[in-house]
């Protein structure tokens, strides 16, 4: 093996012309917290704001930049907080405003940004802005959602789905119309092509950026706006997705009239500018868009008026192939390149609280199971853009079974069980080996059951044993926040011909090359003729180098700097 190149510690993360306080998210690692499952601090089974405070030292011990909270305003909960029934308060079973405000000042403390989730696309049927809307077609609110008339024969206006299933339009008999809900009956969309409505939601934003959140994840952010003139969705073309299950009839379309208009991008702009009035806020928007999705994020980040990044569902399923990560990588830069000359910059995730988890999507891919979890998060933390590290992904979490009468998500209910929804990655953190409820509660009854198989992996395990998943993620973190590259720098991938990614991060004296065999299967890579490196260490994985070939185990990496 060649003598290990001393690498550079640069502190703070932030890459070598990029100023800290403006750019921080440029490359930053944010750690994704669901509420309901992080901690329960009063014993009632349901996580809370004080529960996360108490632990927001652990997220910063392991490297994290900054969190991102799901949604935790004030809800009826049908699904699970994504139904706002007031932007500007906190619900009941996670605390007070007081709670958040000290959570965000402990975080701050800690050196890690707060980011919140804003669900902007619609509201609950709760929420006063509804109540207000049905009334009648005369009201002030008349036009805040998306009303319209049915067609002669009773049908609702247009063919549009619901994401959740069934028609994306429910009757109401008080104004004698059929109101727009690409998610549930109880979640009615907004509508944004009225003024006042875009208005009042960016005034639910500024209330938070003046309790002094850094910024925001933006849900569904390609669905705010509609078609006006209701035309019907064609049928998806042969080899198209839609982010959905094949068994979900909202995959049938071509969804190119109720979602992703190009009015959308007006909002946008007026969202990033409400957001460059405070220095440092950023903003990382959803994007389900199907097989557009990769090109739609460019768009949306394009330039410096628009949103700071952008993640779609495109490394969320099923796929792990070099190819795909390839083709990922290039359609995205490709559509920068047409949108932005390459400066769009995306958010990659491998699990979220929307999919399976990944090491149960991917878990047949892996003889080992710890060093695939390893090699994952490396790959990921390599990528070309920021990242998001859902709870759980630091300690190799596989997907939760979750029994019939425990489900709480809509979606799942509905499909089940064909598709078993999305509590089996919401189920409680497991911090404990050993304690009741894996240490999340005291309660007799969680909102979700803990899992066997992560309480038999917990925090105070894995924090103790060097050789872990947990160890491995912090260790690259740091490896990470050395190299500017690595955060911040190009991408170029290079020729190799086995089931591996071989790129280069950066250019000149930062460069850096990274080597990740995706296979369990040993492997050589031969540098080109024209490059010179030197092996760098302390990043966790092992490695044979003799100056011009790397050997590789299975799912190992190497990274060296570059002459």
């Amino acid at each position: 093996m060649s003598e290990a190149l001393a690498v550079k510690n640069v502190g703070t993360g932030a890459a070598e012309g990029l100023d800290a306080q403006q750019d921080w998210w440029r490359g930053a690692v944010i750690y994704q917290i669901y509420p309901r499952s992080f901690q329960d601090s009063n014993g009632d089974g349901i996580g809370d704001l004080v529960g996360i405070t108490e632990r927001l030292p652990y997220i910063a011990d392991l490297g994290a930049d900054a969190i991102w909270l799901s949604p935790f305003f004030k809800s009826p909960m049908k699904d699970m907080g994504y139904d706002v029934s007031d932007y500007c308060d906190v619900d009941p079973s996670f605390g007070t405003l007081e709670d958040f405000d000290a959570m965000t000042a402990r975080a701050h403390e800690l050196g890690l940004k707060v980011m919140i989730d804003q669900v902007l696309s619609h509201t609950s049927d709760q929420h006063v802005w509804f109540e207000q809307s049905r009334k009648s077609r005369d009201g002030d609110m008349a036009d805040w959602y998306v009303w319209a008339d049915a067609k002669p024969d009773g049908t609702p206006p247009t063919n549009w789905q619901s994401v959740f299933g069934g028609p994306a339009w429910s009757w109401n008999p008080k104004r004698r119309q059929y109101y727009l809900h690409n998610f549930l009956p109880s979640q009615p969309d907004l509508n944004f092509h009225c003024e006042a409505v875009q208005d009042a939601l960016l005034e639910t934003v500024r209330f938070w950026l003046e309790r002094g959140v850094d910024g925001f994840r933006l849900d569904t952010v390609n669905f705010y706006v509609h078609d006006q003139e209701l035309r019907d969705n064609p049928p998806v073309t042969s080899g198209g997705s839609n982010d959905v299950p094949d068994l979900n009839p909202y995959g049938f379309q071509e969804h190119v009239y109720d979602k992703t208009r190009p009015e959308n991008i007006r909002f946008l702009e007026k969202f990033r500018a409400l957001l460059d009035e405070y220095p440092g806020a950023s903003s990382v928007g959803e994007v389900g868009d199907g097989d557009r999705s990769l090109r739609t994020m460019a768009e949306y980040t394009a330039g410096d008026d628009r949103l700071h990044m952008c993640y779609s569902f495109d490394m969320l399923g099923p796929d792990f192939s070099a190819a795909h990560f390839k083709k990922c990588i290039t359609k995205f830069e490709d559509a920068s390149q047409e949108f932005a000359q390459g400066n769009s910059w995306p958010c990659w995730a491998f699990s979220n609280h929307d999919v399976n988890r990944h090491m149960t999507r991917w878990a047949d891919l892996a003889n080992d199971k710890q060093q695939f979890a390893k090699l994952a998060g490396a790959l990921l933390l390599s990528l070309k853009g920021s990242v998001c590290i859902y709870q759980g992904d630091e300690l190799g979490f596989t997907e939760a079974e979750v029994a019939f009468e425990d489900l709480t998500d809509p979606y799942g209910i509905t499909f089940w069980p064909e598709f078993k929804g999305r509590d089996g990655c919401r189920t409680p953190f497991a911090w404990s080996s050993t304690a009741q409820n894996a240490g999340f509660s005291t309660a007799d009854k969680t909102w979700l059951p803990v899992a066997p198989d992560h309480q038999a992996t917990a925090v105070d395990l894995q924090v103790a044993d060097d050789t872990s998943v947990h160890a491995q993620f912090k260790r690259f973190l740091t490896f990470r926040k050395q190299l500017p590259a690595l955060i911040s720098g190009e991408l170029t991938f290079l020729e190799w011909n086995v089931e591996g990614l071989a790129f280069v991060r950066g250019s000149g004296a930062d460069a850096v090359l990274c080597v990740i065999n995706l296979s369990n299967d040993a492997v050589t890579y031969e540098l080109p003729a024209n490059m010179s490196a030197t092996a760098l260490e302390n990043h966790g994985f092992e490695f044979g180098f003799d100056g011009k070939t790397v050997s590789l185990n299975g799912h190992q990496a190497f990274f060296a700097a570059l002459a």
